[in-house]
C-alpha cells in the first residue's frame, strides 16, 4: 500500500508529499519516511542526518540556509507541532526559476511534508507558538559549506505574513544579494 501522494510545484524539483494517515479510536498512524516509496518522489540518497527544531514564539523566522557543492543537500521537512510557512528560494544557477521562491503551509494536522532538492535556500516562519519540525537531510552538515541569504532581503521578495519578531543574529547578518550573486552550480 502506498502511503504517500505527491504534488509537484511551480518550481521544478519541489514536491509536496501528502502522508496517508490511518485513524481509529486509539488515535492515528502515519509513516514519515520510506526510502522505497519516496525514491519515486525524487529522494535517491540514504538519510545522512535527522534534525529537530523547536521554536517557542509565533513570528519566529529561521533561514534562509543552504550549503555549497559538493555538500548541497536534499531536505524533507515535516511539522510535528504547530504550523509554519515554509519558504524555499531556487539558487540553481541555470534554472529558469533562479531566485524565485515557493511557500507552503506545513502543520501538525495537514499531513504534508516538503521535499526540497539540492540547490535551494530554505527557511520558515512560525505561524503559532511552540512549533516543532523534523528535517531529514541527504548530506551531512559541513560548516565550511554553510551559507545563507538574509530573510529580509527585498530582492528575494519574501512576504512574511507575520511581522518578524524573532530572528537570530546569524540570520539577520546574512548578506543581501548583490549583482555578483551567481547562485549554485550543481
Amino acid at each position: 500500500m502506498t502511503r504517500f501522494t505527491t504534488t509537484t510545484c511551480n518550481i521544478k524539483g519541489l514536491k509536496i508529499i501528502k502522508r496517508k494517515t490511518i485513524r481509529d479510536r486509539r488515535g492515528s498512524f502515519s509513516r514519515l519516511f520510506c526510502n522505497r516509496e519516496l525514491s519515486a518522489c525524487g529522494w535517491h540518497r540514504p538519510i545522512a542526518q535527522v534534525n529537530h527544531t523547536f521554536s517557542r514564539h509565533k513570528g519566529t523566522v529561521r533561514g534562509m540556509h543552504y550549503q555549497l557543492p559538493p555538500h548541497c543537500e536534499m531536505k524533507l521537512i515535516t511539522c510535528l507541532k504547530g504550523e509554519i510557512l515554509d519558504v524555499v528560494v531556487d539558487l540553481r544557477r541555470d534554472s529558469p526559476t533562479f531566485l524565485q521562491s515557493h511557500t507552503l503551509s506545513l502543520s501538525a494536522t495537514n499531513n504534508i511534508s516538503f521535499l526540497i532538492p539540492k540547490g535551494f535556500a530554505h527557511g520558515f516562519q512560525t505561524m503559532t507558538d511552540n512549533v516543532e519540525l523534523l528535517y531529514f537531510h541527504s548530506t551531512f552538515y559541513n560548516k565550511e559549506a554553510e551559507r545563507g541569504l538574509n530573510p529580509e532581503d527585498p530582492k528575494l521578495g519574501l512576504n512574511w505574513p507575520i511581522q518578524v519578531k524573532f530572528l537570530s543574529r546569524r540570520d539577520s547578518s546574512q548578506p543581501f544579494i548583490n549583482d555578483d550573486f551567481q547562485g549554485i552550480n550543481l
